[in-house]
């Protein structure tokens, strides 16, 4: 088996520095916590999987040569992109009410005990800590994954890019898949560095003026992607 290693690993590295969608989604899920950014991110390339495993069985050809299907798993990306958006938004705005209710609360002198009104004990808190540490996790892998997997431009990616830089006298099928798997693993390495570097700026992220600008940008831009792949459709 003989490929353009050089040339594919320079259009790949292309490709994930131009920012995108699963982009978005794991410099988000970093901001929150670098373990949700690395599940973000894990999330993403197994997307990436789905999509090099249909390529080299030539699924993505069958789905690419039918406008329906490429247009229906258009709009369904489209949607969950507007879809977390939404939620974005939301959930900036509802941080700023509860914020201000709190800072009503505190100037008007109220105090409270610090086990009353069945507030969690000491005790509880690092289990609480830790569910919701997995449910994290969880929640970023799976928006990562689903950013790609409905994502129609990865299909066409491993069905249009990936067949360039394969032996035309062996197995196009296997070299799809060797060439793939490399994506993702260059995938990982970049994301992971990518959750570093977030990472970092966490403590900045952490003012809530910063943090409600961060929120509603993202949430916005998720709406404006998910709004363009829609019209294009």
């Amino acid at each position: 088996m003989s490929v353009d290693l050089v040339g594919f690993l320079g259009v790949v590295l292309v490709a994930y520095v131009v920012p995108g969608p699963d982009f978005v989604v794991v410099v988000r899920a970093a901001a929150e916590h670098p373990s949700k950014g690395r599940a973000a991110a894990l999330g993403a390339q197994a997307g990436l999987c789905v999509h090099m495993l249909a390529a080299a069985v030539g699924l993505s050809a069958v789905a690419a040569r039918s406008p329906a299907v490429y247009d229906a798993v258009k709009l369904l990306g489209a949607a969950y992109l507007v879809y977390l958006g939404v939620r974005a938004v939301i959930a900036a705005r509802r941080a700023v009410r509860e914020r201000r209710r709190a800072d009503g609360e505190a100037s008007g002198g109220e105090a409270t005990g610090g086990a009353e009104d069945g507030a969690p004990s000491p005790a509880g808190l690092p289990e609480a800590a830790g569910a919701g540490a997995r449910g994290g996790r969880r929640s970023g892998f799976s928006q990562g994954f689903l950013t790609n997997v409905l994502n129609p431009k990865a299909a066409l990616f491993f069905l249009s890019i990936l067949p360039q830089f394969v032996d035309a006298g062996g197995s196009p099928a296997r070299q799809i898949f060797f060439l793939g798997v490399l994506d993702v693993l260059i995938g990982v390495v970049y994301w992971f560095g990518l959750v570093h570097v977030a990472a970092r700026l966490r403590s900045l992220l952490a003012r809530p003026t910063v943090r409600h600008r961060w929120e509603l940008t993202t949430g916005w831009l998720f709406i404006a992607i998910g709004i363009g792949v829609a019209a294009a459709a």
